[in-house]
């Protein structure tokens, strides 16, 4: 049989500056890489994939239904989850992957009612939200200590060098799912605590949709929807929309976002689909979103009293934060035969950024008066991506094996500029009065990156299986490109790494699975060291154990549990040179990470009427290695050692409260330091342990449902993390929000 694997590729792609470093795709230059292979996939018994796709599956979420006994049954076939493409780029049920994978379904999403990806990881083990207490712009987690790249439909998101996410809105994405530990063997360039990968809804050829109202606390406004249908015979569509408008907990601040997100799937033949993905983002944000307060006060006492969790030190008429972003793609699948199938997948994305910001720098000696500083930046972002791959599966005797191979690629571009000055009025901590006049803004006359990547990426994997015993082997070759234009002379770098995954599961006939497992990473370093070498990659490995069990009992219990352990270590790691007196300023890569700790975690639905979800995590991450004193062994930011969890949810089915239900959460975190020591910084500023309460009541009719949710309904008044002595976030406090929804 021959096969050919077609692969799109931006050979040029290319950004001009224009202004204020606007950039835009000048042109693609589309080519292709044709990757022939004469296999023979047929010597025994060929057999189909175990289960359909995600984006195969019917369309049908949560649904509201009256039987005839006047029962109401609100059905969440997809609480729990059964798989996970993300996991292994095939279709292998979650159990079989040897490696921790969560997965947020959008039924955990609409039911739990949460509003952006940090809540989504409230309950889920391993990953901490909320970061810096409630920012309208960003999601900032944290992975087993590492901050996870963000990927969309398996492709990586328009990232830049400052940001690990682009902020995309929950409300476009069918489920939230999280590979946990390194995945540089189906994913090239990523951080060894794992990534997180957004699946956007999909069109169906089942008419249907939703309407949904939300307001609450700060004066939150939202209003969304989603459509679908079939158009014509083979030809389905949908379109999302959001349209949101809120305040801030911080004086003076409201935020504002628009969304939306087309799909067209186009059915060419039984065996061959294509899907066309796009979305587009608009937001504004007026006023500093949240922070840069001064430690004394928030964190420790201050001898002049309380800092007030809405104080705002910036300016609200200069502060503001513009955004505009989208992407556009389309997922190309052809069924050779049941059990041989080719998958591109290929997104084009731009992401624009600009701020302008005043903020707190230094408390004074009287504790009361900030002194502060004008920061204006701007980021521009360009990104190509593709990934091809063909998947099948077939048999040797009395193996049956799943073999996964492809070729991806990345075009990255970015630039980014900023401006810094001191000659800003002072400001009153406890009563501030804001500038009369208008406070002029600096030029960005300083370039903070002008970088472009291009990564190309062949991978393998077989998932072997031999009665209930699975071995997965995997193995991938990179080449990473990355040019420097910040110097007068260009820099090239050129940097290639292998990157490999074995595991072994055994899966009982009684659904439960331990495993084993070893999985490598890479990041690509830029910079060289004093003398003009330059940095390796940094490597990530990790070992992990664990057992995972999927217990579906006919349709009445629904449950998938997890439990690993593992240890995670980062290597060529940059540091400072010893010989600061020679190499003043040098850095050299000596430093060295470990993060090893426990997961616990369950998902279970009930007679579709009980839901639980619960976790538990103890992670031990830290500095192992390193030349400046004060980092050795210090713990990593904005990681508390443990976080436990849980949220238990019941429906009423029958009599006079039928449809009627509610659900209790809590959430613990244990204290985490908010900074890394430094030479700036050489304090460590430890946000206190924090237990949380969250609260729903909601009311269940076929094609309706009214819900409200509270979200730290105690009101909890605390530091969600401190970099600095003037970098204190205040964490979220109570929020509650009322959400109708009408679905069709």
């Amino acid at each position: 049989m021959q096969i050919v694997l077609i692969c799109v590729s931006g050979e040029s792609l290319k950004l001009r500056k224009k202004g204020n470093f606007m950039r835009r795709f000048s042109r693609f230059g589309v080519g292709h890489i044709a990757l022939l292979a004469s296999t023979a996939l047929m010597p025994a018994a060929v057999h189909a994939q175990d289960a359909p796709a995600p984006q195969e599956q019917d369309d049908v979420g949560v649904e509201t239904v009256r039987q005839d006994d006047g029962a109401i049954i609100v059905t969440a076939r997809r609480f729990v989850p059964s798989g996970a493409i993300t996991a292994s780029k095939t279709t292998a049920p979650l159990i079989e992957t040897p490696q921790s994978v969560s997965v947020i379904s959008r039924d955990q999403i609409d039911l739990l009612n949460f509003v952006d990806v940090q809540q989504a990881v409230r309950y889920t083990a391993g990953v901490v939200g909320e970061n810096y207490g409630p920012d309208l712009r960003f999601d900032f987690i944290t992975l087993r200590g590492f901050i996870p790249d963000q990927y969309i439909d398996g492709l990586k998101a328009p990232v830049s060098a400052t940001i690990a996410n682009v902020g995309v809105d929950l409300y476009g994405f069918e489920a939230v799912d999280v590979l946990k530990g390194p995945a540089g063997v189906l994913y090239g360039t990523t951080p060894p605590g794992g990534i997180y990968n957004l699946t956007s809804r999909r069109p169906s050829t089942q008419t249907g949709g939703e309407f949904q109202i939300k307001y609450g606390t700060d004066d939150f406004k939202q209003a969304a929807g989603t459509i679908t249908g079939e158009l014509a015979n083979g030809l389905s569509a949908r379109l999302t929309g959001l349209y949101r408008d809120r305040d801030s907990q911080t004086d003076f601040v409201t935020a504002r976002r628009a969304y939306v997100a087309p799909a067209v799937a186009y059915e060419i033949g039984p065996d061959t689909k294509i899907t066309a993905l796009g979305y587009y983002q608009w937001d504004r944000v007026e006023g500093d979103t949240n922070g840069f307060l001064p430690a004394l006060g928030v964190l420790y006492p201050n001898p002049v009293g309380k800092v007030r969790r809405g104080t705002n030190l910036g300016e609200p008429d200069y502060n503001f934060y513009r955004r505009e972003q989208w992407g556009a793609g389309y997922e190309f699948t052809h069924r050779f035969s049941p059990s041989l199938r080719f998958t591109q997948n290929v997104r084009w994305g731009e992401y624009h950024e600009y701020q302008q910001i005043i903020y707190g720098t230094f408390l004074n000696a009287d504790n009361r008066t900030v002194s502060r500083a004008n920061y204006p930046y701007k980021d521009d972002v360009a990104n190509f991506t593709a990934d091809s791959r063909f998947d099948g599966s077939f048999a040797t005797g009395a193996i049956e094996h799943r073999l996964l191979v492809g070729l991806d690629y990345r075009n990255y571009r970015e630039a980014s500029a900023f401006a810094f000055d001191f000659n800003v009025p002072s400001i009153d901590l406890f009563n501030p009065v804001y500038s009369a006049t208008p406070i002029a803004v600096p030029a960005l006359t300083t370039t903070f990156t002008d970088q472009r990547l291009k990564q190309t990426g062949v991978y393998l994997q077989d998932q072997a299986k031999i009665g209930n015993f699975i071995l997965t082997l995997s193995g991938r070759q990179d080449w990473v490109n990355l040019t420097n234009y910040v110097p007068a002379t260009p820099v090239e770098t050129k940097q290639d790494k292998f990157t490999w995954r074995v595991g072994a599961t055994y899966v009982t006939d009684a659904g439960i699975a331990p495993y084993v497992s070893y999985a490598t990473s890479f990041l690509p370093v830029v910079g060289a060291t004093f003398t003009g070498d330059a940095f390796s990659p940094s490597s990530g490995e990790q070992i992990e154990a664990g057992v995972k069990y999927d217990a579906r009992l006919l349709d009445d219990v629904k449950l998938f549990a997890t439990a690993a352990v593992f240890r995670i270590e980062q290597t060529n790691v940059v540091t400072d040179d010893p010989d600061q007196i020679n190499h003043p300023g040098g850095k050299v890569q000596a430093g060295e990470v470990v993060s090893k700790g426990l997961e616990l975690e369950v998902v279970t639905r009930i007679r579709e009427q009980l839901s639980i979800n619960a976790s538990y995590s103890y992670i031990d991450a830290k500095i192992t290695k390193s030349n400046f004193a004060l980092e050795d062994n210090a713990r990593l930011s904005a990681q508390p050692r443990h976080k436990a969890s849980l949220f238990v949810d019941y429906t009423k089915a029958t009599g006079s409260l039928a449809g009627a239900g509610g659900g209790f959460g809590i959430r613990h975190l244990s204290s985490s330091p908010g900074n890394v020591p430094s030479v700036f910084v050489p304090l460590v500023y430890t946000s206190p342990a924090a237990t949380l309460f969250d609260a729903t009541l909601h009311y269940d009719l076929p094609g309706w449902r009214i819900a409200i949710n509270g979200s730290n309904i105690f009101d909890k008044r605390y530091a969600g993390r401190c970099t600095s002595a003037m970098g204190c976030f205040f964490a979220e406090g109570r929020q509650i929000v009322g959400t109708l929804t009408k679905r069709f």
